[in-house]
């Protein structure tokens, strides 16, 4: 049986986001140490879940990017999560976090134009549930590696609420933003975890594992 394993960064005081979702504070602490072992954690999942505007940041941005993390973001198979049903790659309805991560890539790092975009099967063929228990629980039946799942903000919230993530790869990174969008604000009380490891990058980046767990 899978697990369900979330991978995101996030800044020293707890925020994915900034108040609208900017992202652009995250970029100046990767090193190739850092991108290493995110392109690792994304290679290794069975299939890619998130929730509907991340899918249609991502449709937009990947098959037309030359970036290290491109090959498994493009290979891997997606499930999306849609409360109102089929999605489809649209550029127009890309957010904030697309916007920063693109007004930082090099015209080298853009492999084609947004209108040249290839048809990659993993993203127009993702599979799309509307119901997060039973979607998570049909995903978690399936063989091979893990369930890896991405934000937004809003999905890993509902996914955190429900109490759904097996283990959570937590990159932290040096810098406080004040306010933004945290994952943890929906838990009805404290929750606990075990550090499983944690790994210190060059630029100060720190990649933290945890496994939910229960104080004896």
């Amino acid at each position: 049986m899978r697990e369900l394993v979330l991978k995101i960064s996030m800044s020293i005081d707890g925020f994915v986001g900034g108040p609208n979702g900017e992202v652009d504070w995250l970029f100046g602490s990767l090193d190739p140490e850092s991108t290493s072992w995110i392109i690792d954690t994304l290679a290794g999942a069975a299939v890619h879940v998130m929730g509907r505007r991340t899918y249609q940041d991502m449709a937009a941005h990947w098959p037309v990017s030359s970036e290290p993390y491109a090959k498994p973001m493009n290979e891997i198979p997606k499930a999306v999560f849609s409360r109102s049903g089929g999605v489809r790659p649209d550029r127009s309805q890309a957010t904030k976090s697309l916007q920063d991560a693109e007004h930082r890539l090099t015209h080298e790092q853009r492999s084609a134009s947004p209108e040249a975009s290839p048809s990659w099967p993993s993203w127009v063929g993702a599979q799309v549930f509307s119901d997060l228990r039973a979607g998570i629980a049909q995903l978690k039946q399936g063989t091979g590696g893990y369930v890896l799942a991405h934000g937004g903000a809003g999905f890993v919230q509902s996914l955190v609420a429900h109490d759904l993530i097996d283990e959570y790869h937590l990159l932290v990174h040096p810098v406080a933003v004040g306010s933004g969008l945290p994952i943890f604000s929906m838990i009805p009380e404290a929750r606990h975890f075990r550090l499983e490891r944690s790994i210190s990058f060059p630029k100060g980046i720190v990649g933290n594992v945890y496994r939910p767990s229960q104080l004896s």
